[in-house]
């Protein structure tokens, strides 16, 4: 991870120490840098976290799935014939 120190300097156990408390507010996501800014007698900190991957879960025919590939014959053939419907089908009330 990166420590960037902006406006002054810190020992690398003060750096550590804003880490930890970094890491410890932030369990779940990966932190790749942090920026500490010095302003006096206040410090900023500035979290950037690596980017999490986003995958699409979709309900179909009853089930929560992301991909079909768990599918058997029976299930991918219900699905692909789902009617789908779009937003050009409903009435437009305004008239």
């Amino acid at each position: 991870m990166k420590v960037n120190v902006i406006n002054g300097t810190l020992t690398n156990k003060e750096q550590q120490a804003y880490v930890d408390h970094a890491l410890k507010n932030c369990e779940g996501k990966e932190l790749e840098e942090l920026d500490i800014k010095l302003d006096g007698d206040f410090v900023d900190l500035t979290y950037h976290f690596k980017v999490q991957p986003f995958e699409r879960i979709r309900r179909i025919t009853g089930y929560l799935v992301g991909t079909l590939d768990r599918f058997n014959d029976a299930k991918r053939a219900e699905v692909e014939a789902r009617v789908k419907h779009s937003m050009s089908n409903f009435c437009d009330c305004n008239h």
